[in-house]
């Protein structure tokens, strides 16, 4: 069974469907900046000396393992050659 049948098996179950959309922001999150580093072709390593921190540091917002300040993600942005904005999506009614 790939990733993404096990994905869908597991998203098929309400709960768990219900619990998955509950984090997806998080998820997109540490999508785009994993993007945005591999985009500037930046190790961990890399970006960490440049932002004047550890690897595991960036290890750890990269996993969702931490809990970063607008700060901290602006760095990593301007770190990786990207401006950081803030957009508000109006919620469906069924996430209220």
């Amino acid at each position: 069974m790939s990733l993404e049948q096990l994905k869908q098996r597991a998203l098929s179950n309400p709960e768990v469907k219900a619990e998955y959309e509950q984090l997806e922001g998080e998820f997109k999150l540490i999508d785009q900046l994993i993007t945005m580093r591999t985009d500037a072709g930046l190790t961990q390593a890399q970006l960490a000396e440049i932002m004047h921190t550890q690897k595991s540091n960036i290890s750890r917002l990269e996993r969702g393992n931490a809990n970063p300040s607008w700060s901290t993600l602006t760095k990593y942005a301007q770190a990786c050659g990207f401006e950081l904005t803030l957009k508000p999506n109006k919620l469906s009614d069924h996430r209220r």
